[in-house]
């Protein structure tokens, strides 16, 4: 017994070793993909690459990859500045909505995270891009200015470096950062394989309606890449960089009548198109879409600014991945 512990341990304490670049063999879907985690990139606290490339995060998040950032920091820096503790805080956090810009950039939002500022609760939208640069949104539930203000500007952490901020008034206050993080390591789960790609008219470019429907029928997850969501926050039709969004869905219909594949998407925050991506007033949203195969979404979102709740409809090209 005692030998089998000091086994399982060891078996334990390899499966952290971060590993840079795509892996083969065991947990293997398809050709290229893997369905463990992978860490294929890395920065050290200046943001400066150490391991792995952009050009496999990049890969991975073309191909709908989930995305999971590690970050650390110290105690004394970051939770509590008066405490003498200086023990190491690992945090590795899930980015469920991803963005690929200009097919070169890569980023991702934190859409899940609940919080809370006094009385209120609100929503913590941290967005990170692949070179470390963050921003935060906030949102209060209750569509009330937040009673506390934010301590945006954190004058007692020297690693928190403000770049800018919004909307201070606002229910949703916002603003661009870095934290000198000890480090940075972007881990992918590269195990979506895409079925159907079509345009904004449903029009099939490779896989068919048919192939998503049957591995839908058989249990299996799925995930959609939206081209160019983000447009009409830019400002002007065709401003900003090219860019598509990804978002799992969690409920998925087929209406054998019409052949229209529907699928209900986790929250979504919308953010207009830019290298770095960040948050500016007037330029990002959130809710929830309803996204279709004849290229039909529509988009139940909030103004962060008033947290009014509005519906608008467009047409849009989609890529389907299923797991």
């Amino acid at each position: 017994m005692q030998g089998r512990r000091k086994l399982l341990a060891l078996l334990g304490a390899n499966l952290f070793i971060p590993s840079c670049g795509r892996r083969s063999g065991a947990g293997e879907t398809k050709a290229g993909t893997s369905d463990t985690w992978e860490n294929v990139y890395s920065l050290d606290s200046a943001r400066k690459p150490t391991a792995g490339s952009e050009k496999d995060l990049v890969e991975a998040i073309r191909h709908g990859a989930d995305l999971r950032i590690e970050t650390a920091f110290r105690y004394n820096e970051h939770i509590d500045t008066s405490s003498a503790d200086r023990s190491l805080v690992k945090e590795v956090c899930e980015f469920r909505v991803t963005y690929l810009l200009d097919d070169r950039w890569t980023a991702g939002i934190m859409s899940l995270r609940g919080s809370s500022n006094g009385d209120q609760a609100m929503m913590s939208y941290f967005l990170y891009n692949q070179d470390g640069l963050q921003a935060r949104a906030h949102p209060a539930l209750d569509g009330r200015p937040l009673s506390t203000p934010l301590p945006l500007d954190h004058p007692d952490k020297p690693k928190y470096h403000e770049v800018d901020r919004w909307d201070m008034e606002s229910p949703a206050p916002i603003s661009t950062f870095v934290y000198d993080f000890e480090l940075f390591r972007f881990w992918v789960r590269d195990s979506w394989q895409e079925v159907l790609s079509h345009g904004p008219d449903g029009a099939a470019k490779s896989g068919s309606v048919e192939r998503l429907v049957d591995e839908f029928g058989r249990g299996r997850e799925v995930k959609v890449g939206i081209r160019d969501l983000c447009s009409d926050l830019a400002g002007k039709p065709g401003a900003g960089p090219v860019h598509e969004v990804f978002v799992q869905a969690h409920s998925c219909y087929y209406y054998s009548g019409e052949k229209v594949f529907r699928a209900g998407t986790q929250p979504v925050v919308r953010v207009a198109p830019a290298i770095p991506l960040r948050y500016v007033s007037g330029g990002w949203d959130f809710g929830w879409l309803s996204v279709n195969t004849d290229g039909t979404v529509v988009q139940s979102l909030f103004d962060p600014t008033t947290m009014k709740f509005g519906k608008k409809r467009g047409r849009y090209a989609l890529r389907w991945f299923v797991r």
